[in-house]
């Protein structure tokens, strides 16, 4: 928790909404710090945090059901401001004394309100049509608690929001957050600037320098490590290293073979002849596919990879001398999701970062991403000045092409999926669509279809062409990627690529799909 270092903060006490790391986000956007903690959370946890205010998200349940999420009701006497969000706003109204009901009908999607106070939440709305917002609720509140006062309301919600002016608490049956509520964005920083008296100090400016002055006081004469994937996350923490202890940092990175065409190149001139970063290079590419020969198990892949980097990445780290701290990557949704409001959640897959090392090197962990966002790593690694084309590069799993080849990986289909991926990602870059989309790539499918060449029946490999469009990977959607661009891809593949003669596309979102395929 980073209570101390930010003056002006909001809490955000998730009770399970998909959209409550949309709540964040969009305080963030308004230039406001805040977290994200567990409806559990302590009373002198909260109080430690020292907030400007409180807003509790929403959630799948009932405030009836039997395993409801409750928070200690003693927040709402904190005399801070709070917001309640949804289920937030049932749990407030519950636990005050008001009566929520179950709706005639579930109310969910696009629903008009009627502001009847323009005042303080809602201070320069109130269209004589109504405001669009975006409902997703079974229950409503049937009796507000005492002293609540009704703030608008729609055709299934009497009380679409509420509020007690008196000791600051607001509800809103609706969700701000979303996109699809066009004015959430006015709503939530009418709660952050006019009820909480916030002041927009967050930016990646001013991230960067309290960031650079706390690393050199946190690391001081001591050495650190830093392993460089090529990727945004890893590049922008060991730039932030770099210019705050200088020589006291060096960064491994290490080409498992499982890397995209160029890749190792392309970092080794970056980081080691631009940056002048003290870089070493572990080509252990034979050692990595000698270790997953005959492997199909997708997690046994992940294992394998994570456990062999560990033990090269260990060995070259122990080369370099005395080393005191470990410099990692981690973002807030890693952090999030560690404490999600049900505790951690179950695994999904195996992620290979080298979050494993601190146990076996015995080292410091040093985490300067971990209280942002994808995007908001971006922004500071343009603040950083790192070039373009690598602050918007695209998510890369941390096993490499390894979970993008369906059954063993062999140099062979190695060199398969590396020539179809660059095809995928030109065409994606020639049509204006890569930094518009989350990620696009293609995978090599364990199977063979018949296919014809000129005269002759072919027998060989389908690639799988996915395109995804997402805020954070949390969730996603399929690309509708325009038909010609598709077309074009496909011919590309099919025409220059040894060993493929059918390509497919990937039409499913996460959930319930995943991003990759393994």
């Amino acid at each position: 928790m980073t209570a101390s270092l930010y003056k002006h903060k909001i809490l955000i006490l998730d009770f399970g909404s998909q959209y409550t790391q949309l709540i964040a986000r969009r305080i963030r956007e308004a230039h406001v710090y805040c977290e994200i903690h567990p409806y559990n959370m302590s009373l002198d946890d909260m109080e430690a945090f020292l907030p400007k205010g409180i807003v509790l998200s929403g959630g799948p349940l009932s405030i009836y059901d039997k395993d409801a999420p409750l928070s200690d009701p003693r927040i709402l006497q904190l005399s801070i401001p709070v917001l309640g969000i949804c289920y937030g706003m049932q749990y407030m109204t519950h636990v005050l004394g008001g009566v929520v009901g179950q709706a005639r009908e579930r109310e969910y999607g696009h629903a008009i309100i009627e502001i009847l106070d323009d005042q303080g939440l809602f201070h320069g709305l109130g269209q004589e049509d109504g405001e669009v917002v975006w409902m997703s609720h079974g229950d409503r509140i049937e009796k507000m608690p005492p002293g609540f006062s009704v703030l608008a309301r729609s055709k299934n919600s009497p009380v679409a929001a509420m509020a007690d002016r008196k000791k600051r608490l607001y509800g809103v049956q609706f969700h701000p957050e979303v996109a699809h509520t066009p004015n959430g964005a006015k709503i939530l920083s009418n709660f952050l600037f006019e009820i909480c008296g916030c002041e927009p100090s967050w930016t990646m400016a001013s991230f960067v320098r309290r960031t650079i002055r706390n690393l050199r006081e946190e690391i001081g004469n001591e050495r650190v490590i830093c392993g460089i994937s090529g990727g945004v996350d890893s590049s922008v923490t060991a730039v932030l290293l770099h210019k705050a202890v200088d020589k006291q940092l060096s960064c491994i990175f290490v080409d498992n073979g499982l890397l995209r065409r160029g890749e190792t190149k392309e970092v080794m001139e970056l980081f080691g002849k631009r940056y002048g970063i003290d870089l070493h290079l572990v080509d252990a590419s034979e050692h990595f596919l000698d270790q997953l020969k005959g492997v199909t198990d997708p997690e046994k892949k992940r294992k394998i990879i994570g456990r062999e980097f560990i033990r090269v990445f260990e060995k070259k780290a122990k080369e370099l001398g005395k080393v005191t701290y470990l410099a990692q990557g981690t973002l807030y949704p890693d952090v999030i999701e560690s404490v999600s409001f049900k505790g951690p959640s179950a695994t999904i897959k195996s992620h290979h970062n080298v979050g494993g090392l601190p146990s076996v090197m015995k080292l410091k962990l040093v985490e300067p991403l971990r209280e942002l966002f994808k995007d908001e790593v971006r922004q500071v690694g343009r603040e950083l000045g790192l070039p373009n084309e690598l602050v918007m590069r695209q998510p890369f799993p941390g096993p490499g092409l390894a979970v993008r080849i369906l059954g063993e990986v062999t140099r062979d289909r190695l060199e398969v999926l590396r020539a179809a991926d660059v095809i995928v990602v030109d065409e994606i870059r020639g049509a204006g669509l890569y930094e518009k989309v989350w990620q696009a790539f293609a995978v090599l499918l364990p199977v063979k279809t018949v296919g014809v060449m000129g005269d002759e029946r072919t027998y060989e490999n389908v690639i799988a062409v996915r395109i995804v469009d997402s805020l954070d990977a949390m969730t996603a959607d399929w690309t509708k990627v325009p038909y010609d661009v598709l077309a074009r891809i496909s011919n590309r593949i099919i025409n220059s690529v040894k060993g493929v003669n059918r390509v497919v596309y990937d039409i499913s979102s996460k959930p319930p799909s995943t991003i990759e395929w393994e």
